[in-house]
């Protein structure tokens, strides 16, 4: 191999002291350095403005925003300095370094690091725009969201399409609906609304609860709040079903209530979380779609568990094949994963609306573990 040049040698001495010195003084180039550095996430974009990129860093510090997703830090290793366990893949001993001092974060076992608005981008799976939005929606949305939320449930004890849609749909419990905060979106008049109470159409529009020409974005639809976003299920045949706030899902449905369940059903809809909590089965929860993001992941893997995969019996088998990856995946983190064959061409929504009841339900369930 040769021998070594003197500064090789010099290299290699470093390499050998104490873990401890290297992560009091080393100062990798993502957690920054004594000047200002530009955003890992800019990539050359020169309609983005800086000087409210700074004001948004600043009124979200990083360390807040990754224990609002369920971020702990394992230990400190100096004075603003913590280590943890990466939220950006699957890590097994803490890798994640976070510098207070800097608001920036570096993992040494995926090699990612950056701001709050590139952990945003990483962490939720979307590009830089939608990242910023993101933020500022959980910076400052909330009252918005909450009082759009408000309008949203009392126009559904005024609108009987609205009611007999959900009857139709299998949603027939009062005690459901206050569940869930179901609601009502007439269109046409939440924009009005909410600027009485104040609410800017910038933010409204910033937010997504209003188009970019000034209507309602939810029209003619049923509407559930989550964490941080809005779902909406359209009434008419000729829109799009599905409609989401920009930004991320956000964690598993209600995960709060569930997590504390040595056995948890997971489903994809919220219309199948609907059918099965009325038929019984509060140990629910909703994964907003058969592919989980990486934060729902972890969710279902932060405690011993078994997780009933109960997802739809598609024509195509995409339901089922998704199923059977997640629990692959589950089992390697030392999850009981049982996948759930519910009759073909079915969802837990339609099992239910068909005729199906909790005794049926409840023996797919034992046979999926057998």
């Amino acid at each position: 191999m040769g021998t070594m040049s003197p500064a090789q040698r010099v290299l290699l001495a470093q390499g050998r002291r104490d873990c401890r010195i290297f992560f009091s003084t080393a100062h990798h180039r993502c957690l920054g350095s004594q000047r200002a550095l530009p955003y890992s996430a800019h990539r050359g974009k020169k309609s983005v403005n800086r000087e409210a990129l700074d004001d948004l860093k600043q009124q979200i510090p990083l360390m807040g925003y990754l224990q609002a997703q369920d971020w702990h830090a394992a230990r400190l290793l100096s004075r603003g300095r913590w280590m943890g366990l990466c939220p950006l893949h699957g890590d097994r001993k803490p890798s994640f370094l976070v510098d207070t001092n800097k608001d920036l974060f570096y993992c040494y076992g995926c090699g990612r690091g950056g701001d709050v608005i590139r952990f945003a981008e990483l962490y939720h799976q979307v590009k830089f725009p939608q990242a910023v939005v993101l933020l500022r929606q959980w910076r400052g949305a909330g009252p918005m969201l909450q009082d759009a939320v408000r309008f949203y449930r009392t126009q559904l004890h005024r609108h009987s399409e609205a009611f007999a849609y959900l009857y139709q749909r299998g949603i027939r419990s009062p005690a459901l609906i206050e569940e869930m905060r179901i609601g009502y979106a007439p269109g046409g008049c939440l924009r009005g609304w909410l600027t009485q109470l104040g609410h800017s159409l910038p933010d409204l529009c910033q937010v997504g609860l209003v188009t970019d020409v000034g209507y309602d974005a939810y029209v003619r639809r049923i509407v559930f709040p989550l964490e941080g976003n809005l779902y909406g299920r359209s009434l008419s045949a000729s829109a799009p079903p599905h409609r989401f706030l920009p930004g991320a899902k956000g964690g598993l449905y209600l995960w709060e209530q569930v997590q504390s369940y040595p056995e948890v059903i997971l489903v994809e809809g919220l219309f199948d979380y609907a059918a099965v909590w009325q038929a019984g089965f509060q140990n629910v929860t909703c994964s907003l779609g058969a592919h989980l993001n990486t934060r729902q992941f972890r969710q279902l893997c932060d405690s011993p568990r078994t997780v009933y995969l109960t997802f739809d019996a598609d024509g195509n088998g995409s339901g089922q094949q998704a199923a059977q990856c997640l629990a692959r995946s589950l089992r390697e983190r030392g999850i009981t994963a049982c996948v759930v064959s519910l009759p073909e061409g079915h969802d837990p929504n339609s099992f239910f609306v068909g005729g199906g009841n909790a005794q049926e339900f409840h023996a797919l369930l034992e046979q999926a573990c057998l």
